[in-house]
């Protein structure tokens, strides 16, 4: 959408920072976002908009940002963090509107929070190795947290599941769950009691589909199998959304290259049968081992 439209002109700065606070592009998102979001002059689409409905946008935001660094595109990284700060604007200007926060609140909160977190670096805390600081910041947070319960009048006691977000990825909250749970000593010590549950549970999950159990039934059952699933990854030190993107984007890469062998021989790859499917996926795995097994010009 142009800047020119809502009154501002391209390369030019806010000329009425009014605390000075923000550096000049910071200060003119803010005042591109405030004059978006003018009940009389703003965009229509903008106005409209509650944090509800922008929630969606932050969330595919950040994914896009987490998928140019997969690929390694610096100038796609650098636009989706842009994506990405917008969100952050936008928050902070509809709870501004409400006289909740505004965008300086939200930096100077991170920047305390930063702070406080890093002992070893801001104040007399030690913390010599990464599994130091790692294990200082998650005893930070639950002092947080207790003091967070403590200053809201919180009746029960705080739990060690407290702040794990509900709107994360599904199999990334079941190892955040996974790792709390753990922390009092709830978790099987190795990997061969979780391979027995996990076939516990495949196994109750046939006899419900072998039941005609209702479909709540099967989602309950093939959840608890996800869960297990996600505590291998665990154990095993594999982040499960990461190990899942990966094996999406070989499921899209390889049948893109399915979609081609189908056109080249002049097929329409949505009338082949399975077995010629079968066939052409086969290939595609093939062409990957073979070309996998090429070393590549440094390591020749």
């Amino acid at each position: 959408m142009s800047t020119e439209r809502h009154g501002l002109k391209a390369g030019t700065t806010s000329a009425d920072d009014s605390d000075g606070a923000e550096d000049s592009s910071t200060g003119r998102l803010l005042e591109i976002m405030a004059r978006l979001r003018d009940p009389l002059h703003g965009c229509p689409w903008d106005v409209a908009q509650d944090f509800s409905s922008i929630a969606p946008y932050t969330i595919e935001e950040a994914y896009e940002v987490a998928d140019a660094i997969e690929r390694g595109d610096m100038t796609d990284l650098r636009d989706e963090l842009g994506d990405l700060l917008l969100q952050v604007v936008f928050h902070a200007r509809m709870a501004e509107e409400r006289g909740a926060f505004d965008y300086g609140d939200v930096v100077t909160a991170i920047s305390e929070k930063m702070i406080r977190r890093h002992p070893h670096i801001f104040a007399d805390g030690q913390a010599d190795a990464p599994d130091q600081v790692r294990r200082n910041w998650e005893e930070i947070k639950a002092a947080e947290r207790r003091a967070k319960a403590a200053q809201a009048g919180a009746d029960a006691p705080p739990s060690l599941l407290d702040g794990v977000a509900r709107a994360l990825p599904a199999l990334q909250r079941a190892e955040k769950l996974q790792k709390r749970a753990a922390r009092a000593g709830f978790d099987w010590p190795s990997l061969g009691p979780v391979w027995d549950k996990l076939d516990e549970e495949i196994g109750e999950l046939q006899t419900e589909i072998t039941a005609g159990a209702p479909p709540d039934r099967l989602e309950d059952e093939m959840g608890d199998i996800l869960f297990v699933l996600a505590n291998i990854a665990r154990h095993l030190k594999i982040d499960p959304e990461a190990a899942l993107r990966r094996t999406n984007n070989k499921f899209e890469r390889r049948f893109h290259r399915m979609e081609e062998m189908a056109a080249t021989m002049g097929r329409d790859i949505t009338a082949m049968s399975l077995d010629e499917l079968d066939a052409l996926w086969n290939r595609a795995k093939e062409e990957e081992r073979k070309r996998a097994a090429v070393p590549s010009p440094d390591q020749a």
